[in-house]
């Protein structure tokens, strides 16, 4: 077939990609060529539109073992010579067209990510935004990508024990669903993702190929519209069941030495791995397709090149070990087939039943080699003038504080997300600490070490849409400041960073000033980004989501027993708030959903105010100073306060700060704020230790048996209120027509 610029463009290629790709061959690509640098230069892979930016993020540390972007997942030195793996990623549309493949395939790749480096899996978390969750649409995706994440973790054996979940408008149509998965490995046994030493071996491991996946990267790296169903082959279908015995497989063969390199097959394929690990070795390979395991007939060499069927690896082994290769995996019954070995000429060379269907210069198709990359306009959003022109003393405070206080708890993005974190198996494998005693930040131990790691994945998208550089800021100093209250010391970030289509510039200038937030709050908080994934296109013929640039972190605890928890321990504790209180109510929820408020400046943050509160709360917590830490964040100090009590029914005696407005101080949501419980006997200790670091709090007041009480009026029981938190999403759902979605959840 005659190959053109049409062809090229029908593959989601420009007419200036085509002239390029041309140029670096030296003549006009076959389609199976041409399919392969659809896939290697989509955005999904090459991230051209945005890796000038993604360089100036911090990617360097102490404590970092592996360079940011050189591996598969970020490497980090935790001591006792053991390293954290951790990565998160986006599976947002598959999960927009088949949400429980779509969301069961993601968590499977990000698992694959963390074990094809030489780590166990212990701990998965995740991110997810959907629509109105009245509407049936939402209904169905909720119910699919909750169903996928809780099915492929809980088979796979690996707990889920952390994330977040927001409801806007927005994300009706464009769901985001990022999955993040954390590892240990001993230092100095990190396999690597390169191709080298000519004559190698080179080995196909695992699940067979099928025509699911094909041409995933670039079905993601385009909008979402009402043709997108058509593309339903690009999404995977996972088998968590074959990836544990995938995983175990290779962790056995990593112990016996004969790996080179490995890297999984995720999106675009066999064409994505041969390439980056060939390009890594500065080495090229010959690959034999037929010999590839496939589960469909008549597969075509394109189609076997493109396929992103899950559960596959491609390794290196060293030349005369391949017959413990295949040992092990018909140990485990799992297909192994030499499909080729590695040159070294650079060149990758594709044959199909003796035919040569495709030559191409590895390091010409990914990412830092020959893929293109742009440098995109962008310009200062419109509705930036709606948010300027906000009058907070427009908004005359309610008269009834309690009746807004009852909306605003059962509010879905602030009620308790129960329903969803009990189809979660959070205590596989034994190494999740006691979720009876909860935390700011989950708490896993790293086995085989005694130490514990703080988890957690962050990120309020209204604040990015109000500023997108203070919103990433504060997205940072959030994830920083949950691991601090839970006991641990952060140590990196790994980020999923989805926004619209970048040839928009009012996207584009989201992303470019997210980016320059991001790097600031993570050099400020010595919390490196190791790795990630940019999710571009999170757009539908309505326009594209908030800006969402989630933050994964770690933290480091050196005796996890030694953590903080969020619950009130004792009627009679006193009750502080450390940090500044202002007349703040820019973009919370109380502002947004009760006053229908859309455009509004982010909330009160200051970077350096932030780093001292945290330091503040460390020391605190060394010197044993107090018995809870609780972040205030959605919700505001009200609903901090509540969630403080819920875990023992413990109420709450408190007088608000008469210098401010009643309805700011008790649901605003400006940052830097940390409510915790002190001992009577600890109070006056307390309150010197404060006093000597200059810090800002105040006394609130007591924890009670289970009333709460504010400004002397009686609100009620904890437990009154525990029950409308638990219950208010299933009393959501209940009240509309939507029998299925609830029965599946």
């Amino acid at each position: 077939m005659e190959i053109t610029v049409t062809t090229a463009e029908q593959l989601r290629l420009t007419a200036e990609e085509f002239t390029l790709i041309q140029e670096k061959l030296g003549r006009v690509p076959n389609f199976t060529e041409l399919c392969c640098f659809s896939a290697m230069w989509s955005e999904h892979c090459s991230y051209k539109n945005s890796i000038k930016w993604l360089k100036t993020l911090p990617r360097e540390g102490k404590k970092m073992l592996v360079k940011a972007g050189e591996e598969n997942a970020g490497l980090m030195d935790i001591g006792d010579g053991y390293g954290v793996v951790f990565k998160i990623e986006s599976h947002n549309h598959p999960s927009a067209i088949e949400p429980f493949q779509g969301s069961a395939t993601g968590v499977g790749g990000i698992h694959r990510d963390i074990f094809t480096m030489g780590a166990r899996p212990i701990a998965s978390l995740n991110s997810l935004r959907f629509g109105n969750l009245t509407e049936a649409k939402t209904q169905h995706l909720l119910s699919g990508v909750v169903h996928g994440i809780g099915h492929y973790g809980n088979c796979f054996g690996v707990p889920t024990v952390g994330g977040e979940i927001y409801f806007e408008e927005c994300y009706h149509t464009n769901p985001l669903v990022n999955a993040m998965s954390v590892g240990i490995l001993k230092n100095g046994n990190t396999i690597s993702a390169t191709a080298e030493g000519k004559g190698n071996p080179v080995f196909f491991v695992g699940s067979a190929t099928g025509k699911d996946g094909i041409g995933g990267a670039s079905f993601a790296s385009a909008n979402i519209t009402a043709d997108s169903v058509e593309d339903l082959p690009a999404v995977q279908v996972g088998d968590p069941f074959q990836e544990k015995k995938l995983l175990e497989a290779c962790l056995e063969l990593i112990k016996t030495g004969a790996i080179v390199g490995m890297q999984d097959m995720g999106a675009a394929g066999i064409i994505c791995s041969t390439a980056e690990m060939s390009a890594k070795g500065n080495s090229g390979m010959k690959i034999y397709l037929d010999k590839v395991p496939m589960r469909q007939q008549n597969m075509k060499a394109w189609e076997l090149l493109l396929s992103e069927s899950q559960e596959r690896m491609l390794m290196v082994v060293e030349k005369g070990r391949e017959q413990e290769v295949i040992k092990i995996f018909e140990k485990w019954d799992l297909p192994c087939s030499e499909i080729g070995e590695v040159t070294d000429g650079g060149l990758l060379e594709f044959y199909m039943n003796g035919e040569l269907e495709a030559t191409l210069p590895a390091v010409e198709l990914v990412l830092g080699g020959g893929a293109p990359v742009y440098d995109r306009a962008y310009t200062v959003p419109k509705y930036m003038e709606n948010i300027a022109a906000f009058d907070a003393a427009k908004i005359l405070p309610p008269n009834d504080l309690k009746k807004i206080a009852e909306q605003l708890i059962q509010i879905p993005n602030i009620a308790s997300k129960r329903w969803i974190y009990t189809q979660y198996d959070s205590m596989v494998g034994a190494g999740t600490c006691s979720t009876n005693e909860p935390s700011d930040a989950a708490i896993v131990v790293a086995k085989p070490t005694n130490k514990g790691l703080a988890l957690t994945t962050d990120c309020n998208s209204r604040y990015v849409y109000a500023d997108p550089y203070k919103g990433a800021m504060i997205a940072v100093a959030e994830a920083a400041r949950n691991i601090v209250c839970s006991g641990g010391q952060p140590l990196g970030v790994t980020n999923c960073l989805n926004f619209g289509n970048p040839y928009n510039p009012e996207v584009y200038y989201q992303f470019v000033n997210a980016i320059k937030g991001m790097g600031e709050a993570c050099v400020k908080f010595d919390t490196p980004v190791t790795g990630g994934n940019v999710s571009f296109y999170n757009q539908s013929p309505d326009g594209p989501v908030y800006p969402t640039p989630t933050i994964g972190m770690v933290g480091l605890l050196d005796d996890p027993n030694k953590k903080m928890t969020m619950d009130f321990k004792n009627s009679g504790d006193s009750i502080y708030l450390i940090g500044k209180s202002s007349n703040d109510i820019n973009s919370s929820e109380y502002l947004h959903k009760i006053h229908g408020v859309e455009f509004s400046p982010a909330p009160h943050f200051e970077l350096n105010e932030e780093f001292d509160l945290q330091r503040v709360i460390e020391k605190l917590i060394k010197d044993q100073l107090i018995l809870s830490a609780h972040d205030v964040s959605e919700g505001g100090v009200f609903v901090t306060l509540t969630e403080s009590g819920l875990n023992r029914n413990l109420g709450y005696q408190i007088s608000t700060n008469k210098n401010f407005r009643k309805d700011a101080w008790l649901f605003g949501e400006a940052q830097s704020r940390v409510i915790v419980s002190v001992a009577a006997n600890q109070v006056t200790t307390f309150e010197a230790s404060l006093q000597a670091s200059s810090s800002s709090f105040e006394c609130l007041g007591k924890v009670t048996e289970g009333a709460i009480e504010i400004d002397n009026e009686n609100w009620g029981d904890i437990k009154v209120w525990g029950k409308k938190y638990d219950q208010a999403i299933e009393n959501l759902l209940a009240g509309h027509e939507s029998e299925q979605a609830l029965t599946a959840l």
